[in-house]
């Protein structure tokens, strides 16, 4: 069995049976490897470690249960956690707000959001009590408040350009040159390889690019080209997580959620040292 084979052998492993605690010895020795050289090889190839693995199936899997309107306890433990507390500990990252306010579609979850013309476009800013959830650049005002509304359907959502003013004041100011970038407190829903690439993405200075071969690289992940191209593809935070500072090792634009226009115009503005 070849390491690739090693590795997709104990996916499927993990997928098959989220709910058991799958020790990074147990796993090696099922598929034939030495822990040491499995936890190297599998991070190499998934980009995330075998544990973070086997934790974003079980979130994934009580996620799934809860869309279908299954009970919050019983999904938690037939995940394999072994309290809700357990899985409470990770809701910041994983959910953005409580399993049981997901399950029901976001109901009783309170989202405020505010529309404004910028330099790129029009903006949409999404924000819970904790941070900013959403924001989004486009043409039509209803299209993006659909957008919104799609993830949440049954949460309080609410136009409010009074309480998120200053917000995206300062989102604006940056973009029109007079501030700098803001640093807004975010209330994102994530994977744990997700945070670790969207940490990168703020970790670009002003003015440079990065590859996404470069970002895995930084990462520790060398191989996971695509898994950060598909990080920075579901960035909901447009300009305060800086995906559009991720090219193509060849210096091309590659994709940009926003439209490759509005990439090109924030790099080559960025590029000559003045905000959009």
């Amino acid at each position: 069995m070849t390491s690739l084979e090693q590795v997709q052998t104990a996916c499927d492993i993990i997928r098959a049976h989220p709910e058991e605690r799958h020790t990074l010895s147990r796993l090696a020795g099922r598929v034939g490897a030495s822990p040491f050289h499995f936890q190297r090889t599998f991070t190499r190839f998934v980009g995330i470690s075998p544990h973070a693995f086997a934790e974003a199936c079980r979130l994934g899997r009580i996620k799934s249960a809860l869309r279908k309107g299954d009970r919050v306890t019983p999904a938690i433990y037939d995940a394999g956690y072994g309290s809700s507390s357990r899985l409470y500990e990770r809701v910041g990252s994983a959910f953005g707000m409580t399993p049981a306010t997901y399950r029901r579609g976001g109901l009783g979850a309170k989202i405020d959001f505010s529309i404004a013309e910028s330099p790129l476009g029009r903006l949409l800013m999404a924000a819970t009590a904790r941070g900013v959830c959403r924001v989004m650049i486009g043409d039509a005002d209803t299209a993006m408040e659909k957008e919104l509304r799609q993830e949440y359907p049954r949460a309080e959502i609410r136009r409010n350009d009074r309480i998120l003013s200053a917000q995206v004041r300062a989102l604006l100011s940056y973009l029109r040159g007079r501030s700098p970038h803001p640093d807004l407190p975010l209330d994102v829903r994530a994977t744990a390889f997700q945070w670790r690439v969207w940490r990168q993405l703020r970790a670009i200075p002003y003015g440079e690019t990065r590859s996404y071969k470069e970002v895995a690289e930084e990462i520790g992940a060398p191989t996971a080209t695509r898994a950060v191209a598909r990080a920075c593809a579901t960035n909901p935070v447009a300009l305060l997580i800086p995906c559009h500072r991720v090219i193509r090792t060849d210096g091309s634009m590659g994709g940009y959620r926003w439209g490759i226009p509005r990439k090109e115009k924030l790099l080559a503005q960025e590029k000559s040292g003045r905000r959009v």
